[in-house]
């Protein structure tokens, strides 16, 4: 559809809550219409932290919690119609991305054995909601040969893209990575851990789900010795394209 609005659904490696994105897509531009953000209970995220390491019965509670994210999900699809004043025929489809557990692309295995995983059933989001849902952009990148990491240069190259310079779009997430709009194909990779590492370190000293503003972080000095062992990491050395995750950068 040419002008039409749609919803954004995405919950990161750092999984501190469910963003919701009202977009309209008008003339092959893109607007932010409207948002709303959700909390990931605790609870729940424990559960998620542990479906992404190996553990006993892991099909079992996979499938179970692929349930309980997308009835979040769909909770807050529907919190932002009802935030906004709009209806499920306003909204042309819902793009759900889903919470990732497991990301192991074609930098760390073979082609024919690589995989990611997002759950947050799409189903569920589609019958709750009576909205189309697009879901499972990465399995099909990776089925393509691509790492399935990051999808966001798609949106910085949609979004940012000028025909009088040459742009470098920065995403700090859980894991980090880097647009850079000066070649067609424009060009993006993961550069390593952003606010995962933060947020776990936080959350094992001062019991504190982030690090509000920095502050903490601010009081401290650079440790070399620490910062140039951490720098001899294989991925930073890597050339992309290429993909990370928790499995590679956690405590």
């Amino acid at each position: 559809m040419a002008n039409a609005l749609y919803i954004g659904l995405m919950s990161g490696t750092s999984m501190d809550g469910i963003d919701a994105a009202l977009l309209e897509i008008r003339d092959g531009k893109i607007e932010l219409r409207g948002h709303y953000s959700a909390a990931i209970s605790t609870a729940l995220r424990d559960d998620i932290t542990a479906i992404s390491k190996p553990g006993d019965n892991e099909i079992e509670r996979c499938g179970i919690l692929d349930r309980q994210i997308g009835q979040l999900f769909a909770r807050a699809a529907l919190d932002l119609m009802e935030k906004e004043k709009l209806n499920k025929t306003d909204i042309a489809a819902i793009g759900s991305h889903g919470q990732t557990i497991r990301h192991r692309p074609p930098s760390i295995l073979p082609k024919e054995h690589a995989f990611t995983l997002q759950i947050g059933d799409p189903n569920t989001i589609a019958e709750q909601t009576g909205i189309t849902t697009v879901a499972d952009f990465r399995r099909r990148d990776v089925a393509a040969g691509g790492e399935g990491a990051p999808l966001a240069p798609a949106f910085h190259n949609a979004a940012f893209r000028s025909e009088s310079c040459a742009r470098a779009i920065v995403n700090i997430g859980g894991i980090s990575n880097v647009t850079l709009l000066n070649d067609d194909p424009a060009i993006g990779f993961d550069t390593g851990p952003g606010n995962t590492l933060l947020d776990a370190w936080i959350q094992k000293h001062k019991a504190e789900p982030f690090d509000r503003d920095g502050r903490w972080a601010a009081s401290g000095q650079t440790q070399d010795t620490v910062l140039n062992k951490l720098l001899q990491i294989p991925y930073f050395a890597t050339p992309p394209p290429k993909s990370t995750g928790k499995e590679l950068f956690n405590l």
